[in-house]
């Protein structure tokens, strides 16, 4: 089981916050206690999350307005015990940033072989679109969490 899951995106605004909740939430929802965090490649450090993604996820009884963005260190990459990521370039700058890391990161749609598209100031439709993915994309990986 994993204790320490880090979700992972470009900004650290609207993806990777939203799967940061989504998990921490599932996961407390069945009974698992873990740490649930979230960062990004290129963050917008201190930023909160985007309005638009705070407005789906509101919608869907999830609140984001505490969230703040932060930057993936190698620190971080050595805290996590599980790191999921939004797109294949993310796995690449993981990657680079902490090689060690390599045996430890995911797409968050790895089952389903997607990957969440950046809603970042596109329509609120985007926006949903992507908490689809990363809703459906959690619940296949909340057996292997």
């Amino acid at each position: 089981m994993f204790e320490k899951i880090l979700t992972l995106c470009t900004g650290n605004i609207c993806r990777s916050p939203l799967a940061e909740a989504v998990l921490r939430q599932r996961l407390a929802d069945r009974g698992r206690t873990a740490t649930v965090a979230s960062a990004g490649t290129g963050a917008l450090v201190g930023h909160a999350a985007d309005a638009d993604t705070q407005a789906i996820a509101l919608a869907r009884g999830i609140d984001l307005s505490a969230h703040r963005a932060r930057q993936l260190t190698p620190e971080i990459s050595r805290w996590a015990d599980i790191i999921l990521v939004m797109e294949k370039h993310h796995l690449e700058y993981a990657t680079h940033l902490a090689p060690t890391a390599r045996g430890k990161l995911f797409l968050l749609g790895h089952w389903s072989k997607v990957e969440v598209p950046d809603p970042y100031r596109l329509s609120q439709d985007h926006h949903a679109l992507a908490c689809d993915i990363i809703c459906a994309a959690t619940d296949d990986w909340l057996a292997r969490l």
